[in-house]
């Protein structure tokens, strides 16, 4: 295994190095900053509220459990 510094921009990844192969070489990018991904970004119980959630309901009628087992069935 062989370690290659570089910089990563843009979608781009530059070696501080010149590397060079016949055929294409797997590779492990690991980000030395710290960098948030909207993956890691984890909700909280205090990112929803019944109060809200109950007031965007409020004219819906029918019953809603059964809307989102619809839903979900047609995504399948």
């Amino acid at each position: 295994m062989l370690s290659i510094l570089g910089t990563y921009e843009n979608g781009y990844l530059k070696l501080d190095k010149d590397y060079s192969t016949k055929k294409p070489v797997k590779v492990i990018v690991t980000f030395l900053e710290d960098i948030q991904n909207k993956a890691e970004i984890e909700l909280d119980l205090n990112d929803f509220s019944f109060s809200k959630s109950k007031k965007n309901l409020e004219n819906f009628k029918g019953s809603f459990s059964k809307t989102v087992i619809d839903e979900r069935r047609l995504d399948r």
